[in-house]
């Protein structure tokens, strides 16, 4: 391995509940020639896991290297609290630059006195207030912002000035009511023009900043963080037709499979569910509805958008890795692109996301590349967790680590010099107070998941079922195993948590 290089940058590609398996090099039913770029270039890890299966609570570990029973934003609809130290602190104060372009969600979308947020409703649509705000935000000196999915009526900040920029007065034609005038029961096409999608923005923008740092010779973390393939699904012309939906493998669920899982799985396929026993905080609960009331021609086009969108996003991630290139910056940027949690998209009769830790949902993709640092072409199973990230970076670029940071330093795995910097990742899912709260377990082989104040869980054995349809958590067979397993999840929880500083003295 070569010596390090000096201050690397660190460019960071996120795109939004993307599933682990929707990379082309791995999936020959989809095309992401850019990606697979990455995947030739750079190692594939394919044990990543997100530290919570939605957006708030994990893009939060993100840029703090803690998880979200430790930085306090547990759920969605909560807040990553502006006193709680993040990696763009640390950059900034090695003198580094640090920026972000596109979602955020480290807020909720409404504010109240106590809990204010910049990314609720009374800023979402106040374009005189994003003309004049780029920054700070946790940790990032300039950020771009935007809030929507698709056509959603959240469009504004930052992304719906620059659409003004690019001459489109009417960019509310193309978003739902009732910040827009578009039907907001479409499906499957958006009639926006693609030089306008968000992923042409962020892409825009994106490269804007890389320009500037090399003009100004400066060191950069920069997160492009695209909305893609988060649902509702629509895409522009022609990638909404891109995809043959009859040619597509469809998931489905294994009859009986559900049999043997808590209540809140059997009743996901029922056409009219009660789970009103869950409802604890009086907001919505994802994934707690029913899932069996998609039609087959529905569930195809479903997946064929899905795939048009990542294969758009991909087009876009390209531009940013051309104009890496072509500004020379290439070979000392450290290019990590992963997604915030996995997606189901039929897999077990699911659909989008929920309390339900399967692999689809909570493993991701993840590719690193680093010239000369990172190995080319090649494929690695060290577990990883998106609560690595923070640290990681740091230690690429020769910045102490914050002791409080819970992640672990990958450095010497991504760089090909240790099989493993962990043993076992642990996800979480609090989305209710108490009646929503679980939290899993996974090593080389097995996974466990538990339920706060509930007897029932999961216990899968990966290697003997990588499809996760024979639960074993009551298996006789299995009790010994799971009594293993439960402490070793006890021993997990231990070490994850966080010490501030080391013990200096005696007493």
């Amino acid at each position: 391995m070569q010596v390090a290089k000096e201050r690397p940058n660190i460019l960071l590609i996120t795109s939004d509940q993307q599933h682990w398996n929707t990379i082309g090099a791995f999936q020959p039913e989809l095309s992401t020639p850019n990606l697979d770029r990455l995947v030739r270039e750079g190692t594939t890890f394919t044990r990543a896991y997100c530290p919570n299966p939605t957006c708030t609570p994990t893009r939060a570990s993100i840029i703090t290297g803690q998880y979200p029973s430790q930085h306090g934003a547990w759920t969605l609809g909560t807040k990553l609290l502006e006193d709680r130290h993040t990696v763009g602190e640390d950059f900034q104060a090695a003198g580094y630059r640090t920026s972000l372009v596109g979602k955020a969600h480290f807020q909720p979308i409404e504010g109240t006195e106590a809990y204010p947020s910049l990314e609720g409703r009374d800023y979402l649509h106040d374009l005189a207030f994003w003309t004049n705000f780029h920054g700070p935000f946790y940790g990032f000196e300039h950020v771009e912002l935007a809030r929507n999915h698709a056509n959603e009526w959240l469009v504004g900040q930052h992304y719906a000035l620059w659409m003004e920029d690019k001459g489109y007065a009417n960019w509310r034609d193309y978003f739902a009511q009732p910040t827009g005038s578009m039907d907001p029961h479409a499906k499957f096409h958006w009639p926006i023009p693609e030089e306008i999608h968000p992923d042409a923005w962020i892409a825009e923008r994106t490269n804007a900043l890389l320009e500037e740092h090399k003009d100004k010779d400066e060191s950069f973390f920069l997160w492009a963080s695209f909305f893609d393939p988060h649902p509702p699904y629509l895409a522009p012309a022609p990638w909404d037709a891109m995809y043959d939906p009859g040619t597509l493998t469809i998931p489905t669920a294994t009859p009986g499979e559900h049999d043997r899982n808590p209540p809140h799985f059997r009743l996901t396929q029922e056409d009219d569910p009660d789970f009103s026993a869950y409802r604890e905080s009086g907001f919505g609960i994802h994934g707690y509805h029913s899932h069996a009331r998609h039609s087959e021609e529905d569930r195809r086009r479903q997946v064929a958008v899905y795939y048009g969108m990542i294969s758009l996003m991909d087009k876009y991630i390209g531009r940013i890795l051309d104009r890496l290139e072509e500004l020379g910056l290439s070979d000392n940027t450290i290019v990590v692109f992963t997604t915030d949690h996995g997606h189901f998209f039929g897999q077990h009769g699911l659909q989008a996301k929920g309390g339900f830790h399967y692999e689809d949902l909570i493993k991701l993709p993840f590719l690193v590349r680093y010239s000369g640092q990172v190995p080319a072409g090649r494929v690695s199973p060290a577990l990883q967790s998106l609560v690595d990230l923070a640290p990681t970076f740091l230690s690429m670029a020769g910045i102490p680590v914050p002791p409080a940071m819970t992640g672990v330093d990958q450095s010497a795995v991504w760089q090909g010099e240790a099989e493993r910097a962990r043993d076992h990742v642990v996800c979480e899912f609090r989305h209710e107070p108490t009646t929503i709260h679980q939290k899993t377990y996974v090593d080389d082989r097995y996974k466990l998941t538990v339920y706060y104040n509930r007897t029932e869980g999961e216990l899968f054995d990966l290697q003997e079922d990588p499809g996760e349809i024979d639960n074993k958590w009551d298996d006789p067979a299995s009790q010994e195993l799971k009594k293993e397993l439960l402490l070793r999840f006890l021993w997990a929880e231990l070490g994850k948590e966080p010490m501030p500083m080391p013990r200096i003295s005696h007493a």
